[in-house]
């Protein structure tokens, strides 16, 4: 099959552009569903074929996340494009052969940087280098230290960049995206510009829910635009007022727990969540450090009924089995590699997270001064700082069984290849 064929018109341009090689960077970005990844992963195995002496480096910033995502879909376009019987798979080293020349794909974490500077290719040179999450990495500087590394000992080199646009637009991979250097093509896409069978009917039912309930989330995830204006994590803080009468109408409680005691302090959160709205209410905490399991309890069992549920740090067996033999039902959070960021990213969907700086006020000052990581420049990255962020985690914890169903919208889009 063409490679055209397989690819969204959107990038027509950019695919002649490459194999003509008239740029050296090509920057896609994007929305959700506009086939950037999937597109760069279709282009890299023709462009070794065509060119012998080239080898190819994929880089994520963490490691542990290579084989589920880009090692699969470069496995899924070498499939897609009728290849796989010229191309050899291992995951010790995580490497994709191709048999004829012996060339190879490389994949690395920029997280271990001695592994990339290790990489010597039994034949010809590093000519693709393919940065994926781009705003995951460490700034600018990191980006053009591994480039000073990988293009040398040839003539040609195509280094490829795709990324979902952070919300903050003092990001660095957004800034880094608006450089207009003569020798890269940039390319925005959202799923407009792409086939409507290649995403399925629920796709566009997931979006048009977002753009109706929350406009600014769906423009930033969706429509791929940086819609914040600062660092901050959380922009749909309403801090305000909780009255008696507004509790009464709230339906189901919702309790989370996060362990601590000298340094950092033990918090117990009550909430609540308007499905049909998207609200979520924090009516009630507990946010003290040197506080004993025993006095913690004691201080639960004034507030809530003992009946009822908390879910806690997984990571605190001791902490749960003293708390349940004191009378509480307190049971472990379920856990994944990617937990923490796909539980702030629900709480980023909810049309208003809803806090009384009165009743909760440590809790109102952690989600309000909560803001992304920052490079050594200063620059924001996308990564959330694990720190201050205990009530934060607690509320992750309280809402676990709802978070846990967005892990499944976020895998299809791999079993799809559209990215």
């Amino acid at each position: 099959m063409k490679l055209l064929d397989l690819t969204a018109p959107i990038y027509d341009d950019l695919i002649r552009d490459v194999f003509g090689h008239k740029h050296t960077q090509y920057l896609t970005h994007g929305g959700r569903g506009s086939a950037k990844s999937s597109t760069i992963s279709l282009v890299i195995p023709p462009l070794m074929i065509a060119n012998p002496a080239v080898n190819t480096l994929v880089l994520r910033q963490v490691g542990n996340t290579l084989k589920d995502s880009v090692y699969n879909q470069i496995l899924w376009a070498i499939g897609e494009l009728g290849f796989s019987k010229y191309f050899k798979a291992t995951k010790n080293p995580l490497e994709i052969i191709y048999i004829p020349t012996g060339q190879k794909i490389f994949f690395r974490g920029a997280d271990d940087p001695l592994k990339i500077k290790s990489i010597k290719p039994e034949r010809g040179y590093i000519g693709i280098t393919w940065f994926e999450e781009l705003d995951q990495f460490d700034g600018e500087e990191a980006i053009r230290s591994i480039l000073q590394s990988t293009n040398r000992g040839g003539n040609l080199f195509w280094n490829f960049f795709s990324f979902n646009p952070p919300k903050s637009r003092d990001n660095w991979a957004n800034k880094y995206a608006l450089d207009n250097r003569t020798d890269r093509l940039t390319v925005h896409s959202t799923y407009f510009d792409v086939p409507s069978e290649w995403l399925g009917e629920q796709f566009f039912i997931d979006a048009e829910q977002l753009r109706n309930s929350n406009d600014l989330a769906y423009r930033h995830e969706y429509l791929g635009e940086a819609t914040g204006t600062g660092g901050s994590v959380f922009d749909n803080i309403e801090g305000r007022t909780i009255t008696d009468e507004e509790i009464d109408t709230l339906g189901y409680w919702y309790y989370g727990i996060d362990y601590g005691f000298a340094i950092d302090p033990f918090v117990w959160l009550q909430v609540a969540y308007d499905r049909t709205r998207k609200y979520l209410y924090i009516v009630d905490e507990i946010y003290q450090r040197q506080l004993s399991n025993e006095k913690a309890v004691e201080m639960i069992k004034q507030r809530q009924s003992t009946s009822a549920y908390i879910t806690a740090d997984s990571a605190e067996p001791k902490s749960i089995s003293e708390m349940n033999e004191r009378g509480l039902k307190v049971i472990g959070a379920k856990k994944g590699p990617d937990s923490v960021e796909y539980g702030i990213q629900w709480l980023q969907h909810c049309a208003k997270i809803i806090i009384d700086p009165k009743r909760t006020p440590n809790a109102y000052t952690e989600f309000t001064a909560y803001e992304y990581d920052r490079d050594k420049n200063g620059n924001f990255i996308s990564r959330y700082p694990d720190k201050n962020n205990h009530a934060i985690d607690s509320l992750r914890y309280a809402l676990s069984n709802i978070i846990g169903n967005r892990k499944v919208g976020a895998m299809s889009k791999a079993k799809l290849g559209v990215y």
